[in-house]
């Protein structure tokens, strides 16, 4: 494609062309190091890195035409743009010619829930016969083959190009996780979205937007400037959860067609008759015309709103109730989402991602509903994120543990101890007992919490301290495999942690006592 035809329409400083030639422009990129011959290079000021010194290594690697927020001085033909993060989408979706117009594309976005929803959905759609393809937290998926995704929601020249390999893969559907970091740094401009869902709003990632009200300006942002953008107003649907007041927001202020969910009397769609224990979530969900009758293995009222948003999307697609409760019914287990690790022992283990207060809260009461026994739970805050919300989550685990282990979790450049000091805050305002480690040899008998920072020891101390029937939730890291210590990143699974836990339990209590039968000389 021409230089001329990528850049069009783009708000150009009065630098401009550094010479009028326009180039056939065969690859963009704002890596330098993955600049091919006859590309185009894109320097985006980063929070980190500016884009703007690698400019002649992109040259040196066969970039013919650079895109600058600045006057510089090269060899190649330059482009002087207002603002490259707001030019890149734009440049890139012409580049891969619109995919997202070829694609029915759903957009979920919410503090808690985009994964499980998102999981939800493309089991529906895959019911329904759909093409489907989902880029998520977890993976982006399509075509049976799964790859690694960094982020929630790619860089928009990434984006886009996955967007094309699905079109080019014949995929009809696909289903995104939309962060806020997203919406704020541009990365979803110039895709067109079909369906957007909301599932819920509450603290996070603070460390970034610095405010809530920040941080919700970029949630109703995606509803307000993304959704239904493109084309007619009346082909675009919004899903939203009225069980949380945001979802009930957006609800009154959305101009085109919004489908709500919720247990409110006024909600499109409604669960009723809802029965949940530990093997999952059953009973109906109702709209004013008809009734889906479900059964689900997932778990807890957080995960019923997360079906309630999924069935919504069905609903807005004219889906029959029957390929609706398939679908839901089809979905066994969310990676890293109250993932349930066998114990032969009799305590029952769950693995999950909450890494939030509202997330933690949910998962524990939901664990709580379903145990008559105790709660053990072990985590930790992230480092470099926001620190308002860990005294909430140390608050949050007093009130709903009977024992919590307060660990490290990615501490990334900050002291792991200067973090946890922040989450004991919550639990002293709480009152609650610190055990010392030694108190906890024999077991516990009354609730309170204990520090250790190694993530693995905590682990098996959890394990250690948990009898038959007591409940253990290891959260914050679900399905991520890894760890973040200073400035590396080191192997570390909890799943895989929980499992050699147990397999030390078992070989602990079937080693051979000592033979004192025939006492000592």
């Amino acid at each position: 494609m021409k230089l001329s035809q990528l850049i069009k329409g783009l708000h150009l400083k009065p630098f401009g062309h550094s010479s009028g030639a326009d180039p056939d422009i065969q690859s963009v990129h704002y890596n330098s190091r993955e600049v091919r011959p006859n590309s185009l290079f894109v320097a985006i000021p980063g929070f980190k890195v500016d884009g703007h010194n690698f400019i002649e290594d992109a040259v040196a690697r066969g970039a013919v035409a650079v895109a600058t927020e600045q006057p510089v001085n090269t060899s190649v033909e330059v482009v002087q743009i207002a603002s490259a993060r707001e030019s890149l989408p734009i440049i890139a979706s012409r580049f891969f010619n619109h995919p997202s117009r070829k694609l029915q594309v759903v957009g979920i976005t919410g503090t808690n829930g985009k994964t499980t929803t998102a999981y939800l959905i493309e089991s529906i759609f895959q019911q329904a016969g759909f093409n489907t393809g989902v880029i998520g937290t977890i993976n982006y998926r399509f075509a049976g083959r799964n790859y690694e995704n960094p982020v929630t929601t790619p860089e928009s020249l990434d984006l886009q190009k996955i967007l094309d390999r699905m079109v080019q893969d014949g995929v009809t559907h696909a289903i995104m996780e939309v962060s806020s970091h997203a919406v704020d740094l541009f990365r979803i401009k110039a895709c067109q979205f079909n369906v957007g869902v909301f599932t819920n709003f509450s603290q996070d990632h603070l460390d970034y937007h610095k405010n809530m009200n920040a941080y919700w300006a970029c949630k109703k942002a995606f509803f307000t400037d993304y959704l239904g953008t493109g084309f007619s107003q009346d082909q675009a649907t919004a899903i939203l959860n009225i069980n949380d007041a945001k979802g009930r927001e957006l609800a009154a202020a959305l101009p085109y067609q919004c489908v709500t969910v919720g247990h409110q009397p006024d909600a499109a769609l409604q669960p009723q008759d809802i029965q949940q224990g530990p093997h999952g979530i059953r009973g109906r969900l109702t709209t004013s015309v008809e009734a889906v009758t479900f059964a689900s293995t997932l778990s807890g009222a957080h995960n019923l709103e997360n079906i309630l948003c999924a069935a919504g999307v069905g609903t807005a697609y004219g889906l029959a109730p029957e390929t609706i409760a398939k679908g839901i019914a089809n979905l066994d287990r969310v990676p890293g989402r109250l993932e349930k690790i066998p114990d032969p022992g009799g305590r029952f283990i769950y693995v999950d991602y909450a890494h939030t207060p509202d997330a933690l809260k949910n998962v524990l009461q939901a664990l709580r509903a379903m145990s008559s026994k105790r709660t053990v739970c072990v985590f930790g805050c992230g480092g470099d994120r926001d620190p308002d919300k860990r005294p909430q989550m140390g608050a949050v685990a007093a009130k709903l543990c009977d024992l919590a282990i307060i660990t490290s979790d990615n501490p990334r450049t900050e002291k792991p101890l200067g973090i946890i000091s922040q989450i004991k805050q919550g639990l002293q305002a709480q009152n609650a007992y610190e055990y010392q480690a030694a108190e906890l040899i024999h077991g516990f008998k009354r609730s309170g919490y204990t520090v250790e920072p190694d993530r693995r020891r905590a682990i098996h101390l959890a394990i250690d301290v948990a009898e038959a029937g007591d409940t253990v939730l290891i959260a914050g890291k679900g399905h991520e495999t890894y760890q973040i210590l200073g400035l590396r990143t080191i192997a570390f699974d909890d799943c895989q942690e929980v499992r050699k836990a147990l397999m030390a339990k078992k070989q602990e209590s079937t080693r051979p006592l000592p033979d004192v039968s025939s006492g000592g000389s």
